[in-house]
């Protein structure tokens, strides 16, 4: 079994490597996954003059949009495994004229900064992917400030997320695959009512809210939906290296009919659930 270090080391290497598609398919994410952006900023009650920490930034969300909230008079530091993904996310801060919002290469468990000295916290898709999630959790708590807010998304079970699950059902008819073993990393980690709200309150985080959001994401054709799983999705590219070239085309075969299953009239339409959860830091 590999230790967190060598977890890490490898989520570090496969996030390296997809940087340039998340940055290929930012607009069509930016589209499809802005209301979680939006509820996270709303269950850390962001306002402006905060300083804000958004764990597993990736390419730059939801830490863009707390910039636009806390205002220049606030900040916001994101840090992420992945320096490539960190330097798309600091190309369009940039852009955006957001020089009080920046990004660092860091691990969520052992945060580089000092205690208390942070308003909020949020997190959008990565404390799912820890190895020590419980540890990264009290490093959080330690850096925020008494009284201050977090709030943290995280995908909800399989069965409600065909967007997700449909590529590694497929893939499990063409390779036998090991059944997931729950406490390890990995995209439906903390899928379960009360996961995270449990390891929170372990970190002397209480739960103030945890709610399932349903939604849909879109895709004009089923082959747009397998270009963009093969070009942002490290997982599945790791499956694939392991296929045949033969396994390869039944495989993206197989995908795609199984995601035509989801076309309404002239799109495909795929829906998700995900996890919201937020907590604040007892006021001593």
């Amino acid at each position: 079994m590999p230790t967190p270090a060598e977890v890490i080391e490898g989520q570090r290497q496969d996030w390296n490597r997809v940087a340039a598609g998340w940055d290929k398919w930012d607009n069509y994410f930016s589209r499809n996954m802005t209301f979680i952006n939006h509820r996270l900023v709303a269950d850390a009650r962001l306002r402006p003059g905060m300083r804000v920490l958004d764990l597993g930034s990736g390419t730059g969300y939801p830490a863009l949009l707390a910039g636009d909230v806390v205002g220049r008079e606030g900040s916001v530091v994101g840090i992420d495994l992945a320096q490539s993904m960190l330097a798309v996310a600091a190309r369009k801060a940039k852009a955006l004229g957001m020089h009080h919002v920046s990004f660092r290469a860091g691990d969520a468990t052992a945060l580089p900064f000092e205690a208390a000295s942070f308003d909020a916290v949020i997190s959008r898709f990565c404390l799912m992917f820890l190895p020590e999630i419980p540890k990264a959790l009290k490093d959080m708590a330690r850096v925020l400030k008494p009284g201050g807010y977090v709030a943290a998304a995280v995908w909800s079970t399989p069965e409600k997320n065909p967007f997700v699950r449909v590529p590694m059902d497929v893939i499990k008819t063409i390779i036998p695959l090991p059944p997931p073993d729950p406490e390890a990393p990995g995209i439906f980690r903390l899928a379960k009512p009360g996961d995270l709200t449990g390891m929170l309150e372990g970190a002397g985080l209480p739960s103030l809210s945890e709610e399932e959001f349903l939604a849909d994401v879109t895709y004009a054709t089923a082959e747009e939906f397998f270009n963009s799983l093969m070009d942002i999705a490290a997982p599945i590219q790791n499956l694939f290296s392991t296929l045949t070239a033969e396994q390869k085309a039944q495989a993206e075969r197989g995908i795609i009919e199984a995601v035509n299953a989801y076309r309404r009239q002239d799109r495909i339409v795929l829906p998700i659930a995900v996890r919201v959860v937020a907590a604040r830091k007892p006021v001593v």
